[in-house]
């Protein structure tokens, strides 16, 4: 989705409503921003890491017990 705006007097930006309610930020909320060379990535900074990053590569441990790997990886040393 690409939206125009312009840049305001105090060099401030407006995020269109349509883009806040499709990634669900209000006002107050906190936001990352990155330059990538010529580009301005702007991210929702999480309220929660944690639950921001649970689950995240579960698909890599499909079919592996834990405790079978933890205990072979401790034998390998």
């Amino acid at each position: 989705m690409s939206i125009i705006t312009k840049l305001g007097k105090k060099s401030q930006i407006v995020i269109p409503k349509e883009i806040r309610d499709n990634i669900g930020i209000t006002e107050g909320d906190e936001l990352i921003i990155d330059v990538l060379y010529d580009k301005i990535i702007i991210r929702v900074k999480p309220k929660n890491y944690t639950k921001k990053l649970r689950g995240l590569h579960k698909e890599v441990w499909e079919g592996i017990d834990p405790l079978e790997y933890v205990h072979n990886e401790r034998e390998s040393w």
